[in-house]
Formats: C-alpha cells, structure tokens, sequence
C-alpha cells in the first residue's frame, strides 16, 4: 500500500504568505495511513523520546484519537509541534521496517494528526512544596517545566525576550509552525500551573544569585543563539545578515508584516543564503516571502551532505530557491555607502571523509566567481549563548562554550542543572526536549531526597 499523499498549499500561492504549508491529514486520511504500520515496533528505538508509536498508531486505526494523543503525551509533551518540526526521516521513520522495499509510514503526521485531540484540562497534583526555575523558555526548558509539574513541584520559567518559546518562536518560520498551535501548547502548560515570566534576563535582573537563594533547583537551558560567523572580509556590510538576526526580525518581530508592525527588513531583488541546513532553507523561503525576486543557497558540499530535511529541501525546490552547490564565499564586496553587493565565491571539490563524516570541501585553485546580491543570510549554525555562563562564577563551560554536565545534566554547580543546545551546541528539538526531560527526572530526584 503506497503512503497517503497529504494535503499542501499550492506553490504560486505559499510564496506570497506565511500561513502553514503542509495542510496535515483528515479523519480518513490518517486511518488509511495507519493501517500501513505493522506494529513491529522497530520505530521506538529512533525516537528520542521513546514514544509508544505502535500503541498510539493502533489506536488511530480505531479511530480512538484521543486516547492515541493520550499515548504520546506520557513521554511527549509536545505532539503537535514534532509532528511538525522533527526530523522523523532520520529517526523514527528511519527504523520502519516499510522503509526497506517502500516508503516508511508517515510517522510524523499522524503524530500530528492526533495531537489535536490533546486534552487541555489539568489534572489536580499533590504539591511537594518544592520551587525550580528554569531559565529559558525553548523546548528543553518547557518539556522540563512540564515534567516537573507534573509531580508536583512549583516551577516559575525565566525568558529574556519579551514572549516565551524560544526557538520554537523565533527561529521557526510560521510557515513550519504556526503560532496558534505554538500558543495552544502555552496555554495548555500554563493551565497546568508552569508560570512564566518574560522580560527577565537572569544574570542581570534576577541574578543567578537571587534564584539560588529563591529555588531549591534550577535549570539553565539557554539555547544556542550566538550566531557563527564566517570571518572573511566585508562580513560587516549593510545588508549582510545573521540567519539569528535575520529570523528573529520575521518571527519574534513581525518584519513580514511592516509596515503594520515597526520592524522593517530589507531584502531587495536578489538574496543568497550561505548553508546547508534547516536554518539555511527557513532563511532562504522566508526571504522568498518577503519579495526577493530571486534566492539562492550557497553550499560548500553537494546535495547529498546538506544537513536540512529532504522535506526543506525539497519544498525549497518546489518555491524556485536556487542551489549553488560546491561553492564558499571568500569575501562580500559593498557599493561606496557601505551597502553589498556581490559575493566572491570559490568552486569546492570533495576529498576524503572528515569528523563529521561527511567529505570534505576542499577549494579549486583559479575557480573564483561572483554572485551578485542585495543581501546575504549567513546560516552556518549557531553556538551556546555565553551571556549566562559568563556570569556565572564556578560554572565549567568547555572550550566551545557549552556547559559541561554530568549523564544527568547536572553541572559543576549544586542544585543546578543545564540542558538542550547551551550543553550540546545547535542540535533539534527534540533532542532539547529529551535533555529536558532526563534532566526534570534528576531534579525530582534530588528534591525527593531533600524532603526526606
């Protein structure tokens, strides 16, 4: 049985707007696709949350959706957003054993087929008198904060920008999560009692010292958000953006709906987008969005090494973003107001493995080329956000800035633990989630200890 193709916005219309472009499947839809799994339960093993899958899939063929959704919230608090954003080609559905001789069963959608049938209401816990305070409001922290509600313990969330979700807000376009479903997953959490505090940058106001005094535990789950940069002449141009920059304009900002909200952006006609990964394909359909005539990624490998997901890939293809594959930039050249305007590329071949395991790009001599630009994204990852642990006494970082923590995210510090990408570097978010998760079952631990 071949899978269910599912419902999607036509091309010539998803590149003037912003509105969600994978339209997920009906009541129908989702039965027909969930009588494709044979409930080996080969998929829980990719899965980093380990959910039950084979349970929750069996269910749908029942057409017993909540108590599919049901399922999946024990170990995912999250359904409807990693039905969207996770890489499930690479986990989950990477172990179906359809994916052998046909195509895997679409994992993901049904996932976030029933999260909609995800009941809202709280349960009534028992307090443990015990308060945590998680600081940053990205899917590691939430997934811990839910968790730590749930058996009992007050959690209060710290985020620094004046709305809370973290990356999920501000490096996801809408067009791969909506808001609205980004708020129903808020609003769910706080009705569950998790309190949220935005505008409040910890290290400054309150100081990490307020909350050791305050909190019987903390979390610190940061993210990644400190741009990586390429280091070549003319990175300092007008028009040369940050795909961190770039997208928290978009996003957090509301820049794609200037003039009505005060955050402009320029574009222009042509833009170029250096990378390879997810970040890379949302910067270059987002600037597509805004009115660039013309987009093209710049990547240093071939096609089959780009980190992003087919799915971006391909939807990227499909929008008309151009790819200049084994290129690099070496320098952006401006107009004499300080403005870029081209870029100087060299052509790349690959040699032999790397760490990455992946070939490396090594550069032609002589192949030098121009790409000529209004501006550039640059979307070659991001690092640990080092304003925290630099004012944190005592806290070890290593050398690439992330925390180091112990196999249960605990740090060099007492009671406080960290997690997601301030601990691994730039990474998914589900993987965030599942530190969040293995930490919150530490911290209860230990909260358990000292009421004992």
């Amino acid at each position: 049985m071949p899978k269910t193709p599912i419902k999607e916005q036509r091309v010539e219309e998803r590149i003037r707007n912003f509105e969600e472009v994978i339209l997920g499947y009906g009541k129908e839809e989702a039965e027909k696709e969930a009588l494709r799994c044979k409930e080996c339960g080969a998929c829980i093993s990719g899965c980093p949350l380990h959910v039950d899958i084979p349970s929750f899939i069996r269910n749908i063929k029942k057409g017993k959706f909540k108590e599919a959704c049901e399922i999946i919230l024990k170990t995912n608090p999250f359904p409807a957003i990693t039905g969207r954003v996770c890489p499930q080609e690479t986990q989950c559905e990477a172990r179906c054993i359809l994916g052998v001789n046909d195509e895997s069963v679409a994992i993901g959608k049904l996932e976030r087929f029933v999260a909609e049938f995800a009941d809202s209401s709280p349960s009534p816990r028992t307090k443990t008198g015990k308060r945590v305070a998680i600081v940053g409001s990205g899917p590691s922290g939430l997934t811990c904060a839910i968790e730590l509600t749930k058996k009992g313990h007050e959690v209060i969330v710290y985020e620094s920008l004046h709305e809370a979700g973290g990356v999920l807000r501000y490096g996801i376009p809408s067009f791969r999560l909506p808001r609205n479903i980004l708020e129903r997953e808020l609003e769910r959490l706080k009705k569950m009692g998790v309190k949220i505090e935005c505008n409040k940058l910890v290290g400054l106001n309150p100081t990490f010292s307020q909350l050791l005094e305050e909190f019987d535990a903390i979390y610190v789950a940061t993210g990644a958000g400190l741009p990586n940069l390429l280091h070549i002449p003319g990175e300092n141009l007008n028009g040369v953006y940050s795909a961190n920059e770039f997208l928290l304009r978009i996003n957090l900002m509301h820049a794609n709906e200037f003039p009505h909200y005060d955050t402009p952006i320029k574009v222009g006609n042509k833009v170029a987008v250096i990378g390879g990964g997810n970040v890379a394909m949302d910067a270059a359909r987002s600037a597509l969005r805004l009115g660039a005539k013309e987009v093209t990624v710049v990547y240093r490998r071939s096609k089959s090494e780009m980190p992003a997901r087919k799915e971006e890939i391909k939807h990227a293809e499909e929008e008309g973003i151009k790819f200049e594959l084994l290129a690099t930039p070496l320098a952006f050249h401006g107009d004499e107001k300080g403005w870029v305007k081209k870029i100087e590329c060299v052509r790349m071949k690959l040699g032999e493995a790397d760490t990455s395991g992946r070939r490396k790009p090594i550069p032609i001599q002589g192949s030098n080329f121009y790409i000529f630009v209004d501006s550039v994204i640059v979307a070659i990852g991001q690092s640990p956000n080092p304003l925290l642990p630099k004012n944190v006494e005592n806290l070890k970082v290593d050398e690439r800035g992330r925390v180091i923590v112990d196999e249960n995210f605990k740090t060099s510090l007492k009671k406080v633990w960290a997690g997601g990408d301030i601990t691994s570097g730039a990474a998914t978010v589900i993987g965030a989630m599942a530190a969040g998760k293995k930490a919150a079952k530490s911290i209860h631990e230990y909260l358990n200890l000292k009421r004992l």
